[in-house]
């Protein structure tokens, strides 16, 4: 669990300020590059390491439980691309004035976009459900710049408490309200969809607690969280992602129907389906190197099913 500086020991607290001052440094170091040229090039940095800090044998690991037919060739070519997707991600966070600017003439287009446009035209609440997928926050200034109104954001705290200072401070940036994960941030989240607000939750991470369900076909724990605040608060739920394309600096915000109110379950396992549809026709994008699949008490794929 992340914890406060003053609740760090000694050697822990040493340990992540050094860290702290090495990707301040990396990222301060990237800035100096225009932004087309700095994207591209944290891309290759991550791209290049992924070998050497487990990236590579992550994602084969999840590629030969979820997908064991695929050729040699394309796990590899997938070694390189999620690395370098996530790379760009990262300073594109870290770059977020001049993201910003650039995503809000992002493309938007899918049969999500009519529901999104009359939900604001009747105030009612909207939970855009996307993913580690492209980058998620340029879905955010699309939208923002569309809809003419706030997109709050659900964020995890970071481990490291001093880095999380420069990483929240950079997701401010890209727009308020930012509601970090935990009670209070929750509390924060129903009082904005009370009010009709617009909320964006990255929803594709294990999470302890969740109902097992499926995804690429494999046992995935997952919360069904999402699902009960629409149908509590008659949210209009719509699955939305954000295509990075062949430039590699611009993306297309593709809105899906939203998803019908029926139950929890049913719900989220349409949203996990609807995911893995986009994964399979952009596999580079999705970011491979999460413990998706890992277990959760006897819920999961067990430790024994996942590769490496």
């Amino acid at each position: 669990m992340p914890v406060e500086k003053s609740e760090l020991s000694r050697g822990a607290r040493a340990s992540y300020y050094a860290q702290y001052l090495l990707l301040r440094g990396l990222i301060g170091g990237m800035r100096l590059l225009p932004y087309d040229r700095r994207i591209a090039a944290m891309g290759r940095l991550m791209s290049a390491i992924g070998p050497l800090v487990g990236f590579s044998k992550r994602i084969r690991a999840n590629l030969e439980l979820t997908c064991p037919d695929l050729p040699e060739a394309e796990i590899a070519r997938l070694c390189r691309a999620v690395p370098d997707n996530a790379g760009r991600a990262i300073m594109e966070h870290f770059s977020p004035d001049e993201f910003t600017r650039r995503q809000q003439g992002a493309r938007v287009s899918g049969p999500g976009i009519a529901a999104f446009d009359a939900a604001i035209a009747r105030g009612k609440p909207v939970m855009l459900i996307t993913a580690h997928f492209g980058h998620y926050l340029a879905t955010r200034a699309a939208l923002q710049a569309r809809g003419g109104k706030p997109i709050g954001c659900l964020y995890r705290r970071m481990a490291n408490p001093f880095f999380n200072e420069i990483y929240v401070d950079a997701f401010l940036r890209t727009g308020k309200p930012m509601f970090e994960q935990g009670r209070r941030g929750m509390m924060e989240m129903v009082r904005s969809l009370k009010q009709g607000g617009i909320i964006a939750i990255v929803s594709d991470l294990h999470a302890h607690g969740g109902a097992e369900l499926s995804f690429f076909g494999k046992p995935a724990v997952t919360s069904v969280l999402n699902a009960e605040l629409a149908l509590k608060y008659d949210a209009v739920l719509i699955p939305c992602y954000s295509v990075r394309q062949e430039n590699g600096l611009d993306f297309e915000i593709v809105m899906h129907d939203p998803v019908a109110h029926t139950d929890p379950i049913t719900m989220t396992q349409f949203l996990n389906d609807d995911l893995e549809k986009m994964v399979r026709q952009h596999m580079g994008q999705w970011f491979w190197i999460h413990r998706r699949w890992k277990p959760w008490l006897d819920l999961g794929a067990q430790d024994e099913d996942v590769p490496g």
